[in-house]
């Protein structure tokens, strides 16, 4: 009898050496915890690949591919992850292969009329089977053109491939969902992503969670002059960014009376960089509370004033820890093509603005020296707006 298992493919973590059995632990995990929606599961690993299927009958995710997809989506936003598809499962010599590819191609015909063209292509894990690769797929591949007389065979450009793998259990499939490959979160240190309700930052946090680290975010809110609706926004692209992440904690910094004390006593051209450079301090104390070993942002360099070298070089002096900038080379659309894809680009644009947008001056200094910061927080306690930032009115959401 044949059933449908949701293949899932792991990428760079097979590359690992002796470490190896730690990542593809932690990957594991990730999905147990990530599908745990989906009813009981059975979900286990094969070499390279990862096989996950019902434990019961009549569970409705593995009736079709239709039916599939929500899950396999689930599946493809597990980092460490390459692709998915449906596949039927089942046990048998050659004519059982034969029967269900028959079974399966007439299925996903029905979903893609279109189609005139394929090819076979067959892994062999059970090397005590009788045929070897290339005789399955040539088997195959006559049995589906008897059968299917609208088909021919395309082997450089088919419309689907139609893939046989043999193991304990015999398999048969077509087609894939790209997933976001990277490392299992979890596998490496946490780190702060600052998060703005900017197109930037959000992604910033995705690709470093797509290296394997766990995050939070702080993000800095200056209510009246940003409003609830923009605070609202803010913990909308951290519930996006947490859907590759897993959870994480968003610290909320009331940082109204800390950003009118700069506007009242530092220079105008220099309000962006003084404020960056607060801002790193309150979320390096946030770090250091809660386990971060390094803060995120998403700067791009050239991108705004504030990002020239000399700039950035400027507001890294006042934190000891690493501030890791995954988009530091990359252009605006680049950016934005990511943040699309990740499904966080219509909630970044919405209008409300942050804390990084008011206050702005029409001609920023753009290449500070270390006499023009002093000069600008010269008349500002700085110590004393941090530990505000870090105590006062600090709002947690647990995302």
């Amino acid at each position: 009898m044949a059933t449908n298992v949701i293949l899932a493919r792991m990428g760079e973590v097979t590359l690992k050496g002796l470490n190896r059995g730690r990542f593809e632990s932690q990957l594991m995990g990730n999905l147990r915890y990530r599908l745990r929606q989906f009813g009981k599961l059975n979900i286990f690993q094969s070499q390279s690949r990862i096989w996950i299927e019902a434990k019961e009958e009549g569970n409705p995710y593995f009736e079709n591919d239709e039916a599939a997809k929500e899950l396999m989506i689930a599946v493809t936003q597990v980092f460490g992850i390459v692709s998915v598809s449906l596949a039927r499962k089942f046990e048998g010599d050659i004519n059982d292969i034969d029967s269900n590819a028959k079974e399966y191609v007439a299925s996903y015909l029905e979903q893609n009329p279109s189609f005139k063209t394929f090819k076979v292509e067959c892994k062999r894990g059970n090397k005590s089977f009788p045929m070897n690769s290339p005789m399955i797929c040539e088997e195959v591949g006559y049995f589906i053109l008897e059968n299917f007389k609208d088909l021919s065979v395309d082997v450089h450009n088919p419309d689907f491939v139609l893939n046989v793998e043999v193991r304990d259990y015999n398999y048969v499939y077509a087609g894939k969902m790209m997933a976001h490959r990277g490392l299992p979160v979890g596998t490496a240190g946490k780190g702060m992503l600052l998060l703005s309700g900017g197109i930037d930052s959000p992604v910033a946090g995705f690709m470093m969670a797509s290296r394997g680290m766990p995050i939070d975010a702080v993000y800095f809110h200056s209510y009246p002059y940003t409003s609830d609706q923009a605070k609202q926004k803010v913990i909308d692209l951290a519930k996006i960014v947490s859907r590759f992440s897993g959870r994480m904690n968003l610290y909320i910094v009331d940082f109204t009376k800390i950003q009118l004390d700069m506007v009242k006593n530092s220079p105008h051209d220099m309000l962006t960089i003084v404020m960056r450079r607060v801002m790193l301090q309150i979320a390096q104390k946030l770090a250091q509370k809660t386990g971060s070993k390094c803060l995120i942002t998403g700067e791009s360099l050239g991108q705004v004033a504030s990002q020239t070298l000399e700039a950035i070089a400027i507001t890294n002096e006042v934190v000891d820890m690493p501030i890791l900038r995954p988009l530091i080379g990359m252009d605006k659309e680049a950016t934005v093509q990511i943040s699309r894809d990740i499904g966080a680009f219509e909630t970044s644009i919405l209008p409300f603005e942050d804390c990084c947008t008011i206050f702005v001056a029409k001609h920023p200094k753009t290449h500070p020296k270390h006499t023009d910061i002093e000069a600008a927080e010269k008349n500002l306690d700085i110590e004393a707006m941090v530990k505000q930032g870090v105590e006062e009115n600090l709002e947690v959401i647990e995302i």
